[in-house]
């Protein structure tokens, strides 16, 4: 897949197309095929820089190091703050979720100006397909920049809207998946373009946004809505843990490769777990021998950092990253049903555990016992998938006793600045 719209902050800054449109051609005389191109370059787009979101926030919640040597800001900075408002740990992820919002902008008037002349149900495909991938996007950005706020109206670069709270941040972004969802719904039975996240009708597509939207209800801590939305996504306790949407990578064209992929016991490549998810696994663990490789070299050492074991999350350069996939929403069915019903709470961890070879729950069902298994859980199941940082923070255990501080002057930081532009 190459991407066709590129694009930076709230600006356009390129369409790489051969006939070369600029950006009011796309918003008032596309064609279907222009259209389609802007499609499929929304979906590619959200694949620039997805690794430097991933490792970043995975760095924070030190469930990996970056002990590579490649920039002492991996181990310096983003882990003992304060962070750069104008520095790249700060502006290269928000700069890269906003243009897939701006894509997504584009898209919308662009499908209803287009000399195509759409059916109704073809636009509401459009629609639906853009503002779920838009909602996505703000939710990656909120969740970094979490109490510094986000624009959520950006879709008139010279009249932005304010920057809004987190809460009030997820509230729109929900409100943006129903609206999204709502245009699927009025879509037909096909999408008038190709997608490769794994859901390829308009229905289908549903399920995925309302597995987002399980997602969002669990962070605005309402799980009668959570079970509500997982209800109608593709939530299944007896399916496969890895269906899912995902992002998929190739080596041919414009295509991109997977560079959350390390090269095993190679020098250069040593992203290191922390030594404190191999020391707390369960013994017999699958996961951990499927997701660590006790590096060949010897323990590796950087910057006052020592670490044993190499994160092994992907097989090569071309293997899909998941947006979100089945053993996700176990996890978020199994908290959402914390206090309501904890036997179900306690099923659903039971699937998850069986998975990894490590039997049944055996602890305390209280609902503060449960909470710790689920974020257990969510901690081996989910690694490096940029959930542990957040998962910490939003049930208030963003510190020491979760957050292991390994040198004098390292700090926990709960937050990305706003970019020091977007405060102008």
């Amino acid at each position: 897949m190459s991407s066709m719209v590129v694009f930076t902050g709230c600006t356009l800054d390129e369409i790489q197309n051969p006939n070369s449109p600029s950006e009011e051609t796309f918003a008032e005389n596309a064609s279907q095929a222009d259209i389609q191109l802007l499609a499929v370059g929304l979906e590619a787009v959200m694949r620039n820089d997805i690794a430097f979101h991933y490792n970043s926030v995975s760095i924070l919640a030190r469930e990996y190091y970056d002990l590579s040597g490649v920039d002492p800001r991996y181990t310096g900075e983003l882990l003992k703050g304060p962070l750069d408002n104008n520095g790249f740990l700060t502006t290269r992820a928000f700069a890269a979720w906003y243009k897939v919002v701006k894509s997504a902008n584009l898209l919308v008037p662009a499908v209803e100006n287009s000399l195509a002349g759409f059916s109704d149900e073809t636009k509401n495909g459009y629609y639906g397909f853009a503002k779920t991938l838009k909602a996505y996007a703000l939710l990656m950005v909120a969740n970094r920049n979490y109490t510094n706020g986000i624009r959520i109206d950006v879709e008139d670069p010279d009249n932005l809207g304010p920057i809004v709270s987190y809460e009030n941040a997820l509230s729109e972004i929900m409100d943006l998946l129903n609206e999204a969802n709502s245009n699927l719904a009025s879509a037909g039975g096909s999408f008038d373009f190709n997608t490769t996240l794994g859901f390829d009708t308009p229905s289908d597509f549903s399920k995925f946004n309302r597995a987002i939207a399980a997602r969002v209800a669990l962070y605005q801590g309402d799980n009668q809505q959570a079970l509500s939305m997982l209800s109608n996504s593709f939530f299944d306790l007896n399916g496969d843990l890895w269906t899912g949407a995902t992002h998929v990578f190739g080596l041919t064209g414009n295509d991109l490769q997977n560079t959350l992929f390390h090269v095993l016991n190679q020098s250069g490549q040593e992203f290191m777990i922390h030594d404190s998810w191999i020391n707390d696994a369960e013994a017999g663990d699958l996961r951990v021998a499927e997701k660590s490789n006790l590096f060949d070299g010897g323990t590796v050492l950087f910057d006052g950092l020592t670490a044993d074991y190499q994160i092994a999350l992907y097989d090569s350069n071309v293997d899909p990253i998941y947006l979100i996939r089945n053993e996700e929403l176990i996890l978020i069915y199994a908290e959402a049903q914390i206090g309501l019903d904890n036997n179900q709470a306690v099923a659903a961890i039971n699937v998850v555990r069986n998975a990894a070879g490590i039997g049944d729950y055996s602890g305390d069902t209280d609902n503060n016992s449960l909470i710790e298994e689920v974020l257990k859980q969510r901690r081996y199941s989910l690694l490096g998938e940029g959930h542990r940082w957040i998962d910490l923070r939003r049930l208030n255990r963003l510190n020491e006793n979760y957050v292991p501080l390994d040198r004098t002057g390292d700090n926990i930081i709960d937050a990305f600045p706003t970019p020091f532009t977007e405060g102008l």
